[in-house]
């Protein structure tokens, strides 16, 4: 095992240049006694690894140090043809790029390994978007990539809920979720989210910037999105659910929603259950509730409970016109 830790250091220094040692306990799941013993030995090997004290010390290589490292095992050469999202990359203009990245990494395998990972390709897809839904192909996708790469400036002209904007933004990423693409862009200093598909107009500006140095994409993401969740469901439902309704709460319900609720009773006589829910406005959480059909019955809020009785009696009477039409 202390080989294979050994390795991992030296990987970890190679592609990334720089690493503390708090980082490399943590990618190689040992304590820190362990990685300065870890560093020390290397050292002694002849490895040319030095330190820089200080709050913000680690260890780097010495410059121009390289190594050949072939010790792929049939599992890690698998995955790294699982880590690249061919249809997310043809959306960016990166098809033939990420093609040609794969097939480097085939001929320089092993024959042993390659086998393995060419069946990987047949065995596994990667579907993104959810059921009844169609991935995004926005039209500037690959202006905004290309933007984000080369870290320009762009105008765009984005219509948004509130109407149509113009904005002048820094692109500091892009985010792929349910087939969705979305652009994270810097406006004044602060991060905002914008659907791709939302943008009718670009110009990528001959102005370079400077990306913040602690920003963290995936951080970001994940705790926007909470936030997001968090405010669009600020109320709270009662909801009686019919034993056919519990079962089929997760495949009619958001997750969040899903995993928010709660059961509160045990099932009754006739086997409903009542259950709390995170719930956004009116509307909204009356076409969620009016999937389950006559499987559920709110209880609380009385406005709701109003909201999906008027829903009712108006289809009732869409009906009724259609029948004497």
């Amino acid at each position: 095992m202390r080989a294979s830790r050994l390795i991992s250091i030296l990987t970890i220094l190679q592609a990334r240049g720089f690493a503390t040692a708090p980082e490399l306990a943590e990618q190689c799941a040992v304590n820190l006694r362990t990685i300065y013993r870890d560093i020390d030995a290397m050292s002694e090997a002849g490895i040319p690894i030095y330190s820089e004290r200080g709050s913000g010390g680690g260890y780097r290589l010495l410059d121009g140090y390289r190594t050949q490292l072939n010790g792929l095992s049939a599992k890690e050469a698998e995955a790294l043809l699982m880590s690249g999202l061919a249809g997310a990359a043809t959306d960016m203009g990166l098809g033939s790029v990420m093609m040609a990245a794969q097939n480097k990494l085939l001929s320089a395998m092993p024959a042993s390994l390659r086998e393995g990972a060419l069946e990987m390709r047949s065995r596994f897809h990667l579907d993104a978007p959810s059921w009844y839904a169609r991935a995004e192909q926005p039209q500037y996708l690959p202006m905004v990539a290309d933007a984000v790469w080369e870290q320009k400036r762009i105008q765009i002209r984005y219509q948004s809920w509130k109407g149509t904007k113009e904005r002048i933004l820094e692109p500091l990423g892009m985010v792929m979720k349910g087939g969705s693409w979305y652009l994270v862009g810097q406006v004044d200093e602060i991060p905002r989210t914008y659907r791709i598909s939302r943008i009718q107009e670009i110009s990528v500006l001959d102005q370079h910037f400077q990306r913040p140095g602690p920003f963290d994409l995936a951080a970001y993401w994940h705790k926007s999105t909470a936030r997001l969740e968090q405010d669009m469901h600020t109320n709270t439902a009662t909801v009686r659910l019919s034993p056919r309704g519990v079962k089929w709460r997760e495949t009619y319900l958001s997750p969040y929603v899903f995993s928010e609720m709660q059961l509160s009773s045990e099932p009754d006589a006739d086997g409903w259950s009542v259950v709390t829910m995170p719930v956004g406005s009116l509307t909204v959480a009356c076409a969620e509730i009016l999937r389950f059909g006559n499987d559920a019955e709110v209880l609380e809020p009385p406005e709701l409970r109003q909201k999906i009785m008027e829903a009712i009696e108006g289809m009732k009477n869409v009906y009724k016109m259609q029948e004497f039409s």
